[in-house]
């Protein structure tokens, strides 16, 4: 049986250079947007913070949410990466995220390397190309958070199983990569992992009636595999932390998307949404890409006919595949644009896939200018997103406690930042730890020397605040408020 339909894509050499070019550049655009653009409230700095407390109490178990207070939110995986590029490069925003973006690229490698190994490698840089100037996976791809690393193991366990199943030796160990990615998905974001890489497997054996495929996978010792390396920490963390396992099992993967406006969460809040609306985040998530659907689906005939031709099973693995996160968290209440995160590496070469088999001949040649455009336009977008948050971050309203920071700093570099109300991660990530919150006005003292109070609340909370506190400026959605205090005054 043929793996996949065997439609080449023949690029010029020409057309190797531009994309190449254009890899290039983005991975340049992302690497200097790595140190220009700051941290940002909430989701990065709060991950980026608690990296850091890793790194500064050196507990390499227990994730701190503060310190002394465990955060059960997600496994350490990504807080790893993130606390050891802090230890190799330094406290920044760099160091933060350069193994997040490390994990990119080896995503995007691995992704290019099984693509060229069945479809060539004209099919393989098309993929990648599409994949990396996608708006989430262009995002995502330096972001300190755990969406990347999941699906850095996802897509593992898809590429090899699928490998597995058409090896040429039975019982293949091909396999064995697709349970070393599973645990990395449950160290990533537990068992979520999982439930996202059995939806496409399932679904994809019932529709192709190929299940028995699945039988020259070692299931066993894959699974023994996968134990080996992601259970030691889970029974560790119970172990530091009781409770950890129901909270994180049943509270994190069960109530958060049954449950409308889930209570439970310890560390924020649920946001009820729309139930399908994770539909309209995936359209958003691929841009430009997902426009290219369109044509497609202006031709059902012919899309028809390259699912039914395909007898090798291919595009409908990867249309499983593209959908998972979909089915998934379709009735879900509480969902992220983020979940989409995972399907994007097979809708990107399942949309290269049917591109190459519905047109060719000189329809390609009109195909190829749209994609060059799709292209230098998101290329585009994205240099001058991360030339404004240099140049001008109020224009994209960055929620970034840095220049705060840095004025105060520049003020007085003793002096302790209270916010006014909630804590903000970003402010106590360029502190080192050291803002603090006050509740409200009532909480103030003599001895609070700088106070960054939520823009919205200034005109109000005005008159309350100490004739001698000083009104430094605006920064973000924070006005930073200063008084200077005798020696003997100051709170040590």
């Amino acid at each position: 049986m043929s793996r996949m339909p065997r439609q080449a894509i023949t690029l010029s050499r020409y057309e190797v250079m531009v994309l190449l070019g254009g890899l290039i550049i983005l991975g340049c655009v992302r690497l200097v947007g790595m140190f220009l653009v700051p941290l940002t409230d909430t989701t990065e700095a709060r991950y980026a913070e608690i990296a850091r407390k890793m790194v500064e109490t050196q507990d390499w178990i227990t994730p701190q949410f503060n310190y002394q207070i465990p955060f059960w939110g997600k496994p350490p995986l990504h807080t790893w990466l993130s606390a050891l590029g802090m230890e190799l490069f330094g406290v920044n925003a760099f160091g933060a995220r350069i193994l997040i973006f490390t994990c990119a690229i080896v995503l995007l490698f691995l992704l290019f390397r099984w693509v060229r190994q069945n479809l060539g490698s004209g099919a393989g840089l098309c993929v990648v190309s599409v994949l990396s100037s996608s708006i989430l996976f262009f995002g995502a791809s330096a972001f300190v958070m755990t969406d990347l690393v999941l699906v850095f193991g996802t897509t593992l366990v898809m590429m090899s199983l699928w490998q597995a199943m058409y090896a040429e030796a039975p019982r293949s160990r091909a396999a064995w990569p697709a349970f070393v990615g599973l645990a990395i998905g449950l160290l990533a974001k537990g068992p979520v992992a999982l439930v996202l890489c059995v939806i496409p497997i399932a679904l994809w054996a019932l529709l192709s009636g190929q299940a028995r495929s699945l039988l020259r996978v070692r299931w066993g010792t894959g699974a023994l595999l996968t134990l080996l390396l992601a259970l030691p920490w889970y029974v560790l963390a119970e172990l530091k932390t009781p409770g950890f396992l129901n909270y994180f099992l049943v509270g994190e993967h069960f109530e958060r998307f049954t449950v409308p406006d889930w209570q439970g969460d310890l560390y924020g809040s649920g946001h009820e949404r729309p139930k399908g609306a994770i539909w309209a985040d995936w359209t958003l998530a691929f841009l430009p890409w997902s426009l290219f659907l369109i044509p497609l689906i202006l031709k059902p005939s012919r899309l028809k006919s390259a699912f039914v031709s395909d007898r090798s099973g291919w595009l409908l693995y990867l249309l499983c595949w593209s959908l998972s996160p979909m089915i998934l968290f379709t009735l879900s209440a509480n969902i992220l644009a983020a979940y989409t995160l995972p399907s994007l590496p097979a809708a990107s070469i399942l949309i290269v896939c049917l591109y190459s088999v519905i047109w060719s001949g000189a329809d390609q040649s009109i195909i190829r200018v749209c994609f060059a455009g799709g292209l230098l336009g998101i290329l585009a977008v994205w240099t001058i997103m991360v030339t404004l948050a240099h140049v001008q971050p109020d224009a994209l309203k960055l929620r970034s406690a840095k220049v705060l920071v840095s004025t105060l700093g520049q003020i007085d570099e003793d002096a302790t930042l209270y916010y006014l109300g909630r804590r903000s991660y970003s402010g106590e990530f360029y502190t080192h730890g050291h803002a603090q919150v006050i509740p409200d006005l009532s909480q103030l003292n003599d001895h609070i020397q700088a106070l960054a109070v939520p823009l919205h609340n200034e005109a109000s909370e005005l008159e309350k605040i100490a004739g001698d506190l000083e009104r430094i400026g605006q920064f973000g959605r924070h006005v930073l408020f200063y008084r200077s205090l005798p020696a003997s005054e100051v709170k040590q």
